[in-house]
């Protein structure tokens, strides 16, 4: 755990916790003594001017002790909020700054735990022990000390006393150890059930499946309520058995302390102060316990946090990185590429070969699981290929900066995702400074401009979590949009066409192809459709991860058999082709 705190907290706001927390102590260790003396010396004796002298002092250290705490509390919260709001940040980073290999090794509902119920795991043991760390040995060694100074023949009491909470803290921990750190396994399921039925309510509605789904969510629900009872029972058995102990040794202290000062061996004062040097005594000992418990299931929050960290990218960064030259003629190649996803047996991607050069368009058709969208997520390099080279104007991307390279990349996915705001911001995001022509200029291309401009809000219109208050073809002709907005040497279109009508799909691919900046850019379209990918200047056909055919739609359709079978598959006989 202090691994993770290192570097996220201030060190000068921990050193005054701790001396805050010192002085209050010791102005709590004053209070006892000056009890005793104001019995022992003003009310036995009626001397009423050292009763209030005596007062005074013993205001004074309680608003000293008053103070420090306050300023303890402030310091120890403070540094316990920082230090959750620097590891979110740093979560955060780290996942959008890690490769999509470190991505898939860590679940989104774990990552979504780690960053929050972790977090918070560590933020609360942080503030415990600035408060009751610090406070716990401080006070037991000083209390031991001023009653042991107060009367040294009742100290056998604690003999007694402290090595029976000791055993009963240590049989619980025991069992408690195991239930602290299910308790975040059993939050990540409840997090990955509740996350797929949000995203997935669609399918579970369209197949019937709500019950089943809810049973699933159900299960989870209550293992983790049950382990959450079990570990607050046993934390609940925690007080009265300590109050029992405690109350056992008020009563011995009283006890034998009242035969003490019988036998005129003790004074009344005495006894007073020492009862409360035993509470501080035991009361210590219980807060010192309590963070021991809590302990074991922060460290284990961190080490989950520290798996985040640890995480180290495949992503092989050159030490002389190259420079993309401006205005230049943009070309794309695979050289013999081959690409196998992390622990897999066979590879994604065989010997993937081919080039094109600016006012290209290069189509990529095959069967579900050939490798298109694999092959595309090669170009922003998002995966490292295992062999051979890919070269944009000419340089090999992993020489170029990772900014750099996907600064000349637009891509759109599989699956049009859009932000809360509003349109405007979401047609910002490749291109902050784009100006409103530009914005409509590319809602114009991807079709869209019709629908925006029926809006009277227009481009301030408000954009739902993803996308909500828009159609399917409505999001993805938003996506195409936002990424003509961005001027990149590569655009990349990944199956982008799918939720639009014919009609739509060949006038948007018109648009394009009259479009000036793309005319100078390579344009890379992933698609099912024959009609997407037949006016393409080079047609890549893809089977198994192997590239089994390229060429133009009127060189492959006479002499590739698996272009003549997905033409066969769309297109009835008796058609032209």
């Amino acid at each position: 755990m202090f691994k993770i705190a290192k570097g996220r907290i201030s060190y000068l706001a921990v050193f005054g916790a701790v001396v805050f927390m010192t002085i209050q102590v010791i102005a709590n260790l004053n209070l006892p003594s000056l009890t005793s003396d104001i019995v022992n010396n003003g009310v036995a004796t009626g001397n009423i001017s050292y009763i209030w002298k005596v007062g005074i002092k013993m205001i004074a250290f309680s608003l000293l002790s008053i103070v420090s705490a306050i300023c303890n509390v402030f310091l120890a919260a403070r540094t316990s909020q920082k230090l959750g709001q620097n590891l979110r940040s740093d979560i955060y980073r780290k996942v959008m700054t890690a490769s999509t290999d470190e991505y898939n090794q860590i679940e989104t509902s774990s990552l979504i735990t780690r960053t929050t119920n972790d977090v918070v795991q560590i933020q609360n043991v942080a503030i415990m022990m600035l408060r009751m760390m610090i406070m716990a040995p401080i006070m037991l060694i000083g209390a031991s000390f001023l009653a042991y100074n107060k009367d040294h023949t009742l100290t056998w009491i604690f003999l007694i006393s402290l090595p029976l909470l000791a055993l009963f803290m240590g049989v619980m921990l025991k069992f408690a150890m195991p239930m602290f750190q299910a308790m975040q396994t059993k939050t990540d399921r409840i997090n990955r059930i509740f996350r797929e039925g949000l995203t997935g309510v669609r399918v579970i509605r369209a197949f019937r499946q709500d019950q089943f789904e809810q049973d699933r969510f159900e299960d989870a629900n209550v293992d983790y309520t049950k382990n959450a009872i079990n570990v607050n029972t046993l934390l609940a058995l925690a007080f009265p058995v300590m109050t029992l102990i405690m109350s056992g040794t008020n009563v011995a202290i009283i006890w034998y302390g009242a035969k003490l000062i019988g036998n005129q061996a003790m004074q009344v004062g005495n006894l007073i102060a020492f009862m409360t040097y035993a509470m501080q005594i035991l009361m210590s000992f219980m807060m010192l316990s309590m963070v021991l418990i809590f302990i074991p299931r922060a460290q284990a929050s961190a080490k989950r946090i520290q798996q985040v960290f640890d995480l180290r990218s495949t992503m092989k960064n050159t030490t002389q990185p190259e420079e993309l030259a401006a205005d230049a003629k943009h070309t794309l190649a695979f050289d013999h590429v081959t690409y196998r996803y992390r622990n897999a047996e066979e590879p994604a991607l065989t010997d993937i070969d081919f080039s094109a050069t600016s006012g290209q368009t290069v189509a990529i058709i095959g069967g579900t699981g050939s490798g298109k969208s694999t092959l595309i997520n090669l170009i922003p390099r998002f995966y490292d290929i295992e062999s051979g080279k890919i070269k944009l104007d000419g340089i090999d991307i992993s020489q170029l900066p990772m900014a750099e390279l996907r600064d000349a990349v637009s891509l759109v996915p599989q699956k049009a995702t859009l932000f809360t705001g509003t349109l405007r911001e979401n047609m910002k995001y490749g291109k902050p400074d784009a100006t409103d022509e530009e914005i409509w200029h590319a809602l114009d291309i991807a079709r869209a401009r019709d629908f925006v401009e029926a809006e009277p809000v227009g481009l301030d219109l408000h954009v739902e979590q993803g996308g909500g208050n828009f159609s399917g073809g409505q999001r993805q002709r938003l996506a195409i949009a936002r990424a003509l907005v961005k001027q990149a040497s590569v655009y990349v279109f990944d199956d982008s066409f799918s939720a639009l009508d014919f009609k739509t799909d060949a006038d948007l691919r018109a648009a394009l192809r009259r479009d000036e900046h793309i005319q100078q850019s390579i344009t890379v379209i992933v698609a099912q459709r024959i009609a997407t990918v037949a006016d393409a200047d080079l047609i890549l056909v893809l089977d198994n991860g192997k590239l089994v055919g390229k060429g133009t739609h009127n060189e492959l359709q006479k002499t590739n058999a698996v272009y003549q079978e997905i033409i066969n598959s769309q297109i009835r006989k008796g058609e032209d082709k």
